[in-house]
């Protein structure tokens, strides 16, 4: 009984991580046809928003529940830089799919260097360039002629802007050193300490409990998914989402601001990004590569869900999490320990790459039989 629990608990624990990453990405593949590279670095991001919400609650009477001020703060970052980058970036490249691809993912690296890197030096300058940058903008488009000005404008203001930024910035740092220019993260990992009330586990049977941060974040996928559920079919926004989800042309005839559904749906799917980051830092080390662990299982489960649909990846991830559990696991050793060729073979293919070769193995066939996933579209989502 023990193995098979410990199976099913850990395959359902991976399961939620898998979803709460997966449902902002389904969101925003179904609705835009984005295919955003740098949803694992908004994890990553949700991650550091928890470690940095940790360590500023740390001797306060509120550490005991810092994690729910994490969700929130995590949600919000991963939001508005979700927001950011639609704006910025991926509204002009609808339509174009391999370009957004290869956007998303400079994007993704630009994140990971960031991190890395972040440090009171690098963050005055951005603020330095960016306040210098766009307020001749904002200055700029009270002129007349700015739409005839604006291509040189902005060709000279940026060297100037970022040439103003270093040249503070380098004077700081002769002053203050080592306390200025030293990075926040580094390259290490950082370590995130789960409440005490999430310490320890649930006693089920002899020999094994299940850990209370893993309860936590299935219990958060389960109210993320009842929470968007609900928006998405009672609020006035969540209609329209589902309505340009289903005929983008038709929305925006009867009068639905496309353009802002576009960015909201970003937002939100970015936010729920965070928040999945904010789960996985409770369950171990959090460095600039964690999301790379996670975007490939997370586009598998979009994509064997089918796009756009809920339920689809609510099966779909909890299939691959089982999956991934069980094959790396080896967790139907027992029942073929009767023959030591087969007990050789589970034993290979239970190390870490080779897992991850079964399970792309078995999604690659099972696509073969279904290419449009567990819930195809049908009707006029499809004509759309």
């Amino acid at each position: 009984m023990t193995p098979i629990l410990e199976s099913l608990f850990g395959g359902l624990s991976i399961a939620s991580v898998l979803l709460l990453a997966a449902l902002g990405l389904a969101i925003i593949f179904g609705l835009m046809g984005v295919i955003n590279m740098a949803h694992g670095e908004f994890m990553m991001l949700g991650a550091y928003t928890t470690f940095v919400v940790q360590n500023a609650l740390k001797k306060t009477p509120l550490s005991d529940i810092y994690i729910l001020f994490a969700l929130i703060a995590a949600f919000i970052v991963t939001a508005l830089l979700g927001l950011i980058l639609e704006r910025g970036v991926v509204r002009y490249l609808y339509g174009r799919p391999l370009e957004t691809l290869l956007a998303t993912w400079g994007v993704s690296l630009i994140l990971q260097q960031f991190i890395r890197s972040v440090s009171w030096q690098l963050m005055l300058g951005i603020a330095i360039f960016s306040a210098l940058f766009f307020g001749a903008l904002w200055f700029a488009g009270k002129r007349l002629d700015f739409e005839r000005i604006r291509s040189w404008l902005i060709a000279i203001a940026i060297p100037i802007s970022a040439a103003i930024a270093w040249f503070v910035c380098d004077i700081l740092a002769k002053i203050y050193k080592l306390p200025f220019t030293k990075p926040w993260f580094g390259t290490q990992g950082v370590d995130v300490t789960a409440p005490r009330w999430l310490r320890g586990g649930l006693p089920i049977v002899e020999g094994y409990q299940l850990p209370y941060t893993r309860l936590f974040i299935i219990f958060l996928t389960v109210v993320c998914i009842a929470g968007i559920y609900w928006f998405l079919n009672n609020t006035p926004w969540g209609l329209r989402i589902r309505a340009v989800t289903q005929n983008r042309n038709m929305s925006a005839c009867l009068g639905i601001p496309t353009q802002k559904v576009d960015a909201l749906t970003f937002a939100i799917g970015s936010g729920l990004a965070g928040i999945a980051g904010c789960a996985v830092s409770l369950l171990g080390s959090v460095s600039s590569n964690i999301g790379q662990q996670y975007i490939v299982d997370t586009f598998m489960v979009v994509v064997v869900g089918g796009v756009g649909k809920l339920v689809g990846s609510i099966v779909a991830a909890i299939s691959i999490g089982l999956l991934n559990y069980v094959v790396a696991s080896n967790a139907l050793k027992p029942l073929i320990s009767f023959s030591p060729q087969l007990t050789a073979i589970a034993d290979f293919f239970a190390s870490g790459p080779m897992a991850k070769v079964v399970v792309f193995a078995l999604i690659v066939l099972f696509l073969q039989i279904r290419p449009a996933g567990l819930f195809p579209q049908k009707g006029r989502t499809v004509d759309a």
